[in-house]
């Protein structure tokens, strides 16, 4: 059994910052479960790209709205609590905030916590053991 609270990993490698967003990774590959899970925030009135090629991720938004563009058809979706959404296919996507968002995600692979957004917004795929 793992038990964790945000509090505790707040400051650790395990919470990551970057320019306008933060992501607390509560779960991660090492934890040996298939998954990492993350509280992701994103500061208001910011506009940030992705990728996520080598992954799969679940996210469900539980503060803030915004908006949430699929690249790969223009498509637009308006984001606001209780919202999820589902980048199955790989999607390249634009997130544009309006209000701080604050989110929970899911990610399969699990990242590591070693990931970092290459010029793409793509985080490569690191194994748990490296």
């Amino acid at each position: 059994m793992i038990v964790r609270t945000t509090a505790e990993i707040t400051g650790t490698d395990r919470d990551v910052a970057a320019e306008n967003w933060r992501s607390k990774r509560i779960i991660l590959g090492g934890d040996g479960v298939g998954f990492s899970f993350h509280e992701t925030t994103i500061q208001p009135n910011t506009v940030h790209e992705f990728h996520y090629q080598n992954h799969v991720e679940a996210v469900w938004l539980v503060e803030g709205e915004g908006t949430l563009t699929d690249l790969t058809n223009n498509v637009t979706y308006d984001l606001a609590p209780g919202t999820m959404y589902l980048l199955n296919g790989h999607e390249r996507h634009r997130i544009e905030t309006r209000t701080l968002m604050r989110m929970l995600c899911v990610f399969n692979p699990p990242v590591t916590g070693k990931e970092v957004h290459d010029e793409n917004g793509v985080y490569p795929l690191v194994a748990a053991g490296e």
